[in-house]
């Protein structure tokens, strides 16, 4: 079995609604992939794949992950 690049997660928590979270593909073409919507209170967990580079956030959400949390849109 391949190992997940990064099998790293992130925990998103929205404090408000209508948060946008967007993941961005790897390789030579950034591009989005998929999003989701969370309002007041709904949580993701989200993990960098080998399809996904990057997590795009919108709106105020608190962000947790191995190395601390931080909060967006404030």
């Amino acid at each position: 079995m391949e190992p997940i690049v990064g099998e790293e997660y992130v925990v998103i928590k929205a404090l408000e609604d209508g948060v946008t979270i967007i993941g961005l593909t790897r390789g030579e073409k950034t591009e989005f992939h998929h999003t989701e919507k969370l309002d007041a209170g709904e949580v993701m967990m989200a993990q960098f794949t080998k399809h996904t580079s990057a997590i795009k956030i919108r709106g105020k959400a608190e962000i947790i992950t191995k190395h601390g949390e931080v909060e967006s849109g404030t």
